[in-house]
């Protein structure tokens, strides 16, 4: 599947510069940076210079490609331009803030206040960047390269024999699906190509509206079975090494760091399972990791690595690997959200396990449930095992069913093995493993035919 891109333009203003100009005030620019390796940042665009003003308003705006499935750097420098050189190095310096587009984006509108270099506040400047899609964005993309295609959607009249009729098609992206909202809904056209050639009065087989949007990881699952070896050993694949990592922990860090852009709260509830946990050294196949049942949440990546360094040396490794109890806990979360009559939220599910799955049918039998509901399942195996049941579930193959024949409805899960990704760069784990999302959020809307709701309503991800 190509990258899920959209381009978007960044509105920038400031407020209460620092005045850095004698009789007059600071002639403002803002430069804009990205990061493109370790400390190397590239200048991507700059707004033009406003003249004795602290508090700029730029009408040129900068345009981006926005990736969902990746982390891109930003700086935002306000230099104070009194020469008409291209160089800033010999301008005054008024302040600097840096975020992920991805912050951006999932605010739709972000205010920070400016700090100097030495990291203190630049008096009481504040910066505000407004990102918007740019219209027309597929025709641009197309145009200008064809690997960054748009996300392609069919409509199906579903028919439980697999016989299901075409309705129309239609693309999109995960950022248009993000943004969506009562004021703003994301609409789209369905068109059966076939029906166009025949008629030529005809627009459309209907639209899909979309109003509200949330994707949330709902859980995290760690495999906390013996299979995975004594932490003590260096040969375990919870060890700890001088580094202070393991396989699960840059698993965490990959996928989670781009994630929870997207997250208004970033408190993500993480989870072991397969473990015998205190007191009474029971097995447990989901508990959690910082072993508080009545508020399981992790604030941000960091607690989550945090939790799972603390409950490691806690608890025993022991078995079975059961995924069906995690994956139906999700569930119940789903089966409640489409219980409602809106297009409103998506969970996902993220379990990081060496591969060892000892309750496959029950599992099959949970993933053809779950794939009628608001939710997928991302699997990344860490370690060197036989991960063909991993790749059977993920059922990229052909279509995954239950032990009684029962066909799941959508694929809904995607399987990424952690060592195929471990010698190139940090970021293409989360992009691999994030590339089918956009596609089965859009699918289960569709495939439910969900009106939007009549007003915004006022929900959080638990």
């Amino acid at each position: 599947m190509a990258d899920c891109v959209t381009k978007v333009e960044l509105s920038i203003s400031c407020l209460n510069l620092l005045d850095k100009d004698v009789g007059s005030k600071s002639d403002p620019l803002c430069a804009v940076l990205m990061n493109t390796t370790g400390n190397y940042w590239v200048e991507i665009g700059r707004t033009e210079r406003v003249q004795n003003c602290l508090d700029p308003k730029f009408s040129k705006k900068i345009l981006v490609d926005y990736y969902f499935e990746q982390i891109q750097k930003l700086k935002f420098a306000v230099y104070d331009i009194d020469n008409k050189t291209i160089d800033l190095s010999d301008d005054d310096f008024l302040g600097e803030f840096q975020c992920t587009l991805g912050q951006i984006v999932s605010n739709r509108k972000l205010t920070r206040p400016l700090l100097l270099r030495n990291g203190r506040p630049a008096g009481k400047g504040t910066i505000t960047i407004f990102a918007e899609e740019v219209k027309d964005n597929r025709v641009v993309n197309f145009e200008a390269q064809a690997r960054n295609l748009d996300n392609k959607v069919e409509c199906y009249d579903y028919d439980n024999d697999g016989s299901h009729d075409l309705i129309g098609i239609f693309e999109t992206n995960m950022d248009r699906m993000n943004a969506a909202s009562h004021n703003s809904p994301a609409e789209f056209e369905c068109i059966n190509p076939k029906k166009k050639q025949k008629k030529k009065s005809y627009k459309n087989s209907g639209i899909v509206s979309f109003k509200l949007c949330q994707v949330c990881i709902d859980r995290v699952g760690v495999d906390f079975t013996g299979s995975n070896g004594d932490p003590r050993s260096p040969d375990s694949l919870h060890h700890i090494s001088p580094n202070g990592l393991n396989e699960y922990l840059m698993a965490i860090w990959s996928v989670g760091m781009v994630v929870q852009d997207y997250d208004s709260d970033k408190l993500f509830p993480a989870f072991g399972f397969g473990a015998q946990i205190p007191p009474s050294w029971q097995v447990s196949h989901e508990f959690p990791l910082n072993f508080n049942p009545a508020s399981p949440f992790c604030s941000g990546v960091q607690g989550i690595v945090d939790a799972y360094r603390n409950c490691l040396p806690q608890v025993k490794l022991y078995g079975p690997t059961n995924f069906s109890p995690i994956i139906n806990h999700v569930a119940g979360f789903g089966a409640a959200a489409a219980q409602q009559p809106t297009a409103s939220q998506y969970y996902i599910l993220l379990i990081i396990t060496d591969g060892v799955i000892t309750d496959l049918d029950d599992t099959r039998r949970a993933i053809v449930n779950a794939s009628k509901l608001p939710m997928s399942i991302i699997i990344i195996g860490v370690g060197g095992a036989d991960f063909s049941a991993m790749e059977f579930l993920d059922g990229d193959d052909g279509v995954l069913r239950s032990p009684t024949g029962e066909m799941a409805i959508r694929d809904i899960v995607q399987f990424v093995p952690f060592r195929k990704f471990q010698n190139a760069p940090k970021e293409a784990l989360a992009q691999s493993v994030l590339a089918e999302l956009p596609q089965q959020v859009v699918s289960y809307f569709n495939t439910r035919k969900l009106r939007p709701p009549n007003e915004t309503p006022n929900e959080t991800c638990d």
